[in-house]
């Protein structure tokens, strides 16, 4: 059915709205023989509705705002990388911004800062995220092009890639290095409300550099040459969008380690639904992905295993394989 670009905003607040609430009430280790965290409801109800107050605001709140929060800005990223490169296989980590933020949030693994101050993890993402957008900037040249731009953000996640590995392969014990690959697989347990209160304004000044471009975007699906001849200042759309995507895809990343797929799958499943309008796909794979990573972090917590399973396994596992039918598909279009 060939839904109304309103009618799907719309269908995506509903849902997203939804998924939030089902997030605030559901208990970690809900699948597990023992729950840690009741029903939120159940426990207003008993004799512990202080504990359970606490438990909402300190380790729901947070864990549902950021999966909102990240999966609205792997979407929306995903959707103005791929609108920016002209590339439908871009995704919000081909400007090297979720790599040098993972590399980051390793270093404060690395040299102990995390341990001794608490807010080093994220902070040292969201740094790692916007040197990863001056090296951009600095190697592309004053007067890059798109390809150029593509061209130096594979080289930066190559780079910020091998760091991240030199890193492990250097981490003073091995419970070091298990901290930093559990961090990389991507999670949102545990987090708490200064976690969101430090990734939250960055990841909204970022949807508001991004939006703000978005109009410019549909000339530039037309080719470069031609949206510079209708008046649009290529160069600033492209710092708009790049910038805007360090300041959300960076901060969410830092706080919540790197999740991935989301990006490439969501502007896919929405694009012929908004009549491949560029700007149009941006705002709708922001609902998008809010939906998908709600349902994401859901899913890992009503999955019966021993531990939680990490967010970032569920979505390459759904992701890798949509990836394959993507390539499939251009395949065919080539012959």
């Amino acid at each position: 059915m060939n839904l109304g670009f309103s009618n799907l905003i719309w269908l995506m607040v509903v849902t997203a709205a939804g998924l939030f609430c089902l997030s605030l009430t559901l208990p970690s280790g809900f699948s597990g023989s023992q729950t840690h965290a009741p029903f939120l409801l159940t426990e207003l109800l008993g004799d512990n509705a202080e504990v359970a107050w606490l438990i909402f605001i300190e380790l729901r709140v947070p864990r549902a705002s950021l999966a909102l929060l990240m999966g609205a800005s792997l979407g929306l990223a995903g959707a103005a990388m791929q609108g920016l490169l002209q590339n439908p296989l871009a995704e919000p980590g081909v400007v090297g911004v979720s790599g040098s933020a993972a590399l980051g949030a390793a270093l404060a693994f690395y040299t102990g800062l995390s341990a001794l101050i608490p807010m080093a993890l994220p902070l040292g993402g969201i740094v790692g995220a916007f040197i990863a957008v001056i090296l951009l900037f600095t190697i592309a040249g004053k007067r890059a092009d798109t390809a150029t731009l593509l061209l130096a953000g594979i080289a930066l996640n190559a780079i910020a890639g091998a760091l991240t590995a030199l890193v492990l392969n250097l981490a003073p014990n091995p419970f070091a290095a298990m901290e930093i690959i559990f961090w990389q697989m991507g999670s949102l347990a545990d987090r708490s409300l200064l976690h969101l209160k430090i990734a939250g304004p960055l990841i909204v000044a970022g949807w508001v550099s991004i939006l703000l471009a978005a109009p410019a975007t549909r000339a530039l699906s037309l080719g470069e040459v031609t949206a510079a001849s209708l008046g649009i200042n290529v160069r600033s759309t492209q710092l708009q969008i790049i910038v805007g995507t360090a300041l959300c895809v960076g901060a969410g990343v830092a706080v919540t380690g790197v999740i991935g797929f989301v990006g490439l799958v969501v502007p896919h499943l929405l694009r012929r639904v908004c009549n491949h309008d560029p700007a149009q796909l941006m705002l709708a794979s922001a609902g998008g992905g809010a939906c998908l990573l709600l349902a994401a972090d859901i899913a890992v917590r009503c999955i019966p295993a021993n531990a939680e399973l990490k967010l970032g396994v569920i979505t390459a596992l759904l992701g890798a394989p949509f990836f394959l039918y993507l390539i499939f598909q251009l395949r065919k279009l080539e012959q």
